[in-house]
This record gives structure tokens, C-alpha cells and sequence, in this order.
């Protein structure tokens, strides 16, 4: 018996009622449920007409080539044929697939010397230009902010620019504001969702984020935006990155800066973002809704490295600090430099800090003094003596009355009541400076930075701080350069001298998210 259709003998034979033809039944089930009639006689046939046919198994006998040599012979030359056709046509397509890749490399590499050319030409075209902005004329060629003209700066007879000063309006705003921020502060309580001492005893590195250049590592300071989720990183590479802590992404990359960046500061309004370079210039950028930054003014006020950048507790002015011996009282709505105060004695600024309640300035110099500063008076108040090297690091404590300083003899704890010194921390050898020093924004701990990270449990002036744990320097380098609480000092971001933001946590607190490498 064969099937009608395939004309081989069916494993499941049936048969039609109409026509009694044979079939097999998986191929006259499909052209049925397609056509609706019988594959032969073309006449109407459903599956009802179709009745199967019992019989018993049997073996297939073998195909007619197979039942001789000759035709086994046959069957294996056919193979080798179709292996060989088969072989081929694979060698034609890995021919086809190197020349592909060929080609592509070729356009790679011609594509990374063209834009090696355009930075090169770039790097030369930002030289030629700032050379010409140093020697055009202060008068002929003001500042210029985001392409834009600035405001205009007097000079006067002496070739030094005339500046406006702080007026009785706003030396009125700053001391309302102080008031109202003292009356504050003597009701503050320390919040209840502040981290209790024993989860610092068992923070640890919970994320490593390598947010800058390999080729010009390390992280020279971080700040942390007092609203959002925010960690801002500025790098000897000359670019500051806005990192997102919760995504565990780059939000945005600012550069502009020709030199590295020594100090940011997020304004906690606005959008507000300063940064200030060893290129002699500070940058006031302004953040976009999809998180990116424009520069909105490049304020070149000082003729050495800036230092540090400062925001005052209005949070509509800031002052920078730099190694020409000036601070600079910026408003930050227009860009404007309203008062340079400067000490022509002095070695330079190294770094400097507001008060919390925003009329007192602190800064330290090069050669080991700690100045204060009254903002109202822009007047010289004391000094504090006591370090030996730079001072490399400021915090006054929201309580208002310690101020942390560092050094490389260690770190110096200030009564500003009694303006004096009530204790000293030497963790480090004279070979360590100590780089960083910060209180959380409640006041109950301090963080020091060196050769590793250590926190202290914030005391009074006649009680022991103790030391609460030590954090071993994971970058490798031997120098931890800054270090930062997050909101109720549920985290510390820590920077080193390698190029990787690193997150200090209770474990499971945050995703361990890595950023992809950064060429």
C-alpha cells in the first residue's frame, strides 16, 4: 500500500470514504486543514471522511541503493560531495568575514588618529587663547562667563580692579540671617535617624567607583548635595563628576578646568555648583533637568591656584581662598567679585570655611596659621598657631562652637568661646600630613583623613572624643585626600589618590553598583 501523496508506504495509513484513496495520515490532516479538499481528486473532504487502517508494525525495508555496495558506495560519494559543497561555502564566508574586520579596523584607527589630531589642535587653540586673554588689557578684555560678556570691573590708577564691596544691605541680610539661624541652633536636636555608634563600628567598603582618568588619578575633593543623592568628585584630571549614588551611575562629567580641580562645593539651591582649579579660575555652573551642568561664569579673580571654594549659610554668596594671598566674596546670582581681601605677608591660602552661621570666615595659610575672619568687617578677627605645615583642612561643627583643623602634625580641635586650642589628635608619623578633616552635619562625629580614615565620637571640651573605628586605605596609594558624611551619617564617601570614589557603609545598604572604567 502507498500513500497518494508522498507515493512511500505510510506509518499511519488511512483512508477515504469518498474516493478510497490512501494516504498518510499526518500529511492529508495538514492539506486538509489548509485546503478543505482531497489532495487528489480536489473534491470537498474533512477529517470525518477519513477512516484509519489497522496494521500490524513492520520494519521499513531498506532503500534499493542500500542493498548492494555499489549503492552503498553511491550513497558515501554523495555525502563527501555535500561536506565538501558544504566546506566551501564556510570558506567563503570566513574569507568574506576577515575582510569585513580588516576594513573595520582600518576605519578604527583612521578614525582614533583624526581624533587624536582634533584635541591636539583643540589643546593648541586653548593655549593660543588664554595666552591672548593674559595679554590683552584688564579693561579691553573683562572676564568672560559661558560665552557671554561679564559685568564690567572698574580698575583703578594702580592697574587693580575697583570692586562694589559688601553694602549695608547686605551686611544686613547676612545678620538677620545669623540671628535667625543662632535661635535655631540652641533648639536643635540631634535626629533620631542619625546612625547609633555601634553600625560605624561595622561600616565597611560597600561600592568602589573609578569615576576618573587612568592616566591622571586621584580624587582631590568631594562634597555631597544636602538634598538629592548626589556625590560630587573633583580629580587631577581637571574634571569634576556629579556621581548618582543611588543608580550607582556618572549623572553628568564637567569640564572646562585647564588644571586640576582642588575644591567643589554643591550650593544646595538652584542648581547651583562651584568649583575652583589650580588653574587660577573658579567655575559657577548651573545644572539642567536631565542632570547635565552648563558653565555659567569663569570668574579669573585671582592671579594663583584657588584652593578652596566656600558657601555661605544664605546660600547667595560663597568665597574662594587661593595661593595669591586673597579671598574673594562672590555673589553667586550675578558672578561678581564684591570685596578681594588679601595680606600681601602671606605665604597663601591653603583652604577656608564658613561658619554654620555664615558671618565668620575661617582660613588657613601656608604657613601654618588658622585666620578668622569677620564677614560684616571683612576684618581680620585672630589667629589660631599651634600646626606646623600647611593647613590642609577645615570644619566648624554645626554646634557652632569647635572648629577641626589639620595639618601635617595632626588634627587641632578649637573652642571658639574661649578662642583656644582644647585638644590635639597626632595619628600619623611627621612623614603623613593629614588631608582631610570633617564633621557630620549633626555634630556627634568626626572624620579624619591621612594614610587611613578615622572617626571620632564628638565630646565637649573636657571629656575624651573617642575613637569609634579605624578605616584601612583600600586604594593602595597611602594617601586617603578627602573624606565625607552622607545624611545622618548613614554612609562616608571617601577619595584617594587612585581615581575610585569609594562608599563606607553597613553592608547591604547599598547596591554594589560599578560604573564601567573610564579611559
Amino acid at each position: 500500500m502507498i500513500c497518494a501523496i508522498s507515493g512511500e508506504a505510510p506509518e499511519d495509513p488511512v483512508v477515504s470514504k469518498k474516493s478510497g484513496l490512501l494516504f498518510e495520515r499526518r500529511l492529508v490532516e495538514r492539506y486538509i486543514q489548509d485546503h478543505g479538499r482531497c489532495p487528489i481528486t480536489k473534491e470537498e473532504l474533512t477529517m470525518d471522511d477519513i477512516v484509519p487502517v489497522k496494521t500490524e508494525k513492520i520494519v521499513k525495508p531498506r532503500p534499493l541503493q542500500a542493498a548492494s555496495i555499489p549503492g552503498l558506495l553511491g550513497m558515501f560519494q554523495n555525502e563527501w560531495d555535500a561536506l565538501m559543497l558544504s566546506n566551501l561555502s564556510l570558506e567563503q564566508q570566513l574569507h568574506t568575514a576577515r575582510q569585513e574586520l580588516s576594513h573595520a579596523l582600518y576605519q578604527h584607527d583612521a578614525a582614533c588618529r583624526v581624533i587624536a589630531r582634533l584635541k591636539k589642535e583643540r589643546d593648541e587653540a586653548r593655549s593660543l587663547l588664554s595666552q591672548a586673554e593674559r595679554q590683552l588689557p584688564a579693561e579691553i578684555a573683562p572676564a568672560l562667563s559661558n560665552g557671554k560678556r561679564a559685568v564690567e570691573v572698574a580698575v583703578g590708577p594702580d592697574g587693580k580692579r575697583i570692586r562694589p564691596g559688601i553694602d549695608s544691605a547686605t551686611v544686613d541680610e547676612l545678620a538677620e540671617y545669623n540671628k535667625m539661624l543662632s535661635a535655631q541652633r540652641k533648639q536643635r536636636e540631634i535626629p533620631a535617624t542619625l546612625a547609633p555608634i555601634d553600625a560605624l563600628e561595622r561600616y565597611t567598603q560597600i561600592s568602589s567607583h573609578p569615576l576618573h582618568k587612568t592616566n591622571k588619578p586621584g580624587i582631590l575633593s568631594i562634597d555631597i548635595h544636602p538634598l538629592k543623592d548626589l556625590i560630587a568628585t573633583g580629580g587631577v584630571d581637571t574634571n569634576a563628576v556629579i556621581f548618582d549614588r543611588a543608580s550607582g551611575q556618572i549623572s553628568s562629567t564637567l569640564t572646562g578646568h585647564s588644571k586640576k580641580i582642588t575644591s567643589l562645593k554643591f550650593v544646595g539651591r538652584d542648581e547651583l555648583f562651584i568649583t575652583g582649579s589650580a588653574d587660577k579660575t573658579v567655575r559657577l555652573w548651573q545644572g539642567n533637568d536631565d542632570g547635565t551642568y552648563n558653565c555659567a561664569h569663569i570668574l579669573k579673580d585671582h592671579t594663583a591656584e584657588v584652593q578652596a571654594v566656600t558657601v555661605q549659610a544664605t546660600k547667595k554668596y560663597f568665597v574662594s581662598a587661593s595661593m595669591d594671598n586673597t579671598w574673594c566674596f562672590y555673589d553667586l546670582s550675578t558672578g561678581t567679585c564684591l570685596k578681594q581681601v588679601g595680606e600681601p605677608a602671606q605665604d597663601g591660602y591653603t583652604t577656608a570655611a564658613f561658619h554654620p552661621d555664615g558671618l565668620i570666615l575661617g582660613t588657613g595659610t601656608s604657613d601654618s596659621l588658622v585666620k578668622i575672619w569677620d564677614i560684616k568687617t571683612q576684618a581680620f578677627v585672630t589667629n589660631f598657631e599651634g600646626h606646623s605645615g600647611p593647613v590642609t583642612a577645615m570644619s566648624f561643627s554645626e554646634n557652632g562652637y569647635f572648629l577641626a583643623t589639620a595639618a601635617s602634625d595632626g588634627v587641632r580641635l578649637w573652642d571658639l568661646r574661649k578662642l583656644r586650642n582644647f585638644r590635639t589628635f597626632s595619628p600619623y608619623d611627621a612623614n603623613t600630613p593629614t588631608n582631610s578633616v570633617e564633621f557630620d552635619f549633626s555634630g556627634s562625629y568626626l572624620a579624619i583623613a591621612g594614610s587611613d580614615i578615622r572617626v571620632y565620637q564628638v565630646a565637649n571640651v573636657k571629656l575624651e572624643w573617642n575613637l569609634i573605628k579605624t578605616f584601612p586605605d583600600l586604594s593602595g596609594t597611602g594617601k586617603v585626600t578627602s573624606v565625607k558624611f552622607g545624611a545622618d551619617a548613614k554612609y562616608m564617601a571617601v577619595g584617594s589618590m587612585d581615581r575610585n570614589l569609594r562608599i563606607f557603609g553597613l553592608p547591604g545598604d547599598e547596591a554594589d553598583n560599578q560604573t564601567p572604567d573610564m579611559e
